[in-house]
């Protein structure tokens, strides 16, 4: 899919304390840094039950690497967004392969004032179709009320069976 953009501020914390990379000592404590979030977030993603063949991440700076596997479209961009609503990361450079391919879905960073209604009738012409963003977006969202800004969603396209 290519190289996404995230704002870097927003997020599920995993990373220790910002360090500067003025001694040799603070470089080698932020990549044992970086390489631990990486684990992290490695555990984070199985335990959401998102299937992926070899998934690697690699964190450099504010950038993550992803690559591996993923069982479907939905499972990769789930996988990009984990990794990308975490803080510190800016963002996330996919390198996956899809196992059983499907249309892309778009995302949207979420602003002030949104709703996932609101953003349904921004991308669907009908804000009833909110349920089906909120569906696309489990398990990483446990409740249709409780998004915020700078959170980046899928908006997986409308199928003609909705329409």
């Amino acid at each position: 899919m290519g190289l996404f953009s995230f704002i870097k501020e927003a997020g599920k914390k995993i990373f220790g304390k910002e360090k500067s990379n003025t001694t040799e000592v603070e470089t080698v404590d932020h990549k044992q840094e970086n390489e631990k979030a990486a684990r992290k977030l490695e555990e984070t993603i199985a335990d959401l039950n998102l299937k992926a063949e070899n998934l690697k991440i690699n964190i450099e700076n504010d950038m993550a690497v992803v690559s591996g596997k993923a069982m479907d479209q939905a499972t990769r961009e789930k996988i990009i967004l984990v990794i990308g609503n975490t803080e510190g990361i800016a963002q996330v450079d996919d390198r996956m392969d899809v196992i059983n391919s499907e249309p892309e879905a778009v995302f949207h960073t979420v602003e002030r004032g949104d709703s996932l209604s609101k953003i349904s009738k921004a991308h669907y012409g009908d804000a009833n179709q909110y349920p089906l963003i909120f569906e696309a977006n489990k398990p990483m969202l446990q409740d249709p009320d409780k998004i915020y800004p700078g959170q980046v969603l899928r908006i997986p396209p409308l199928d003609e069976k909705r329409k």
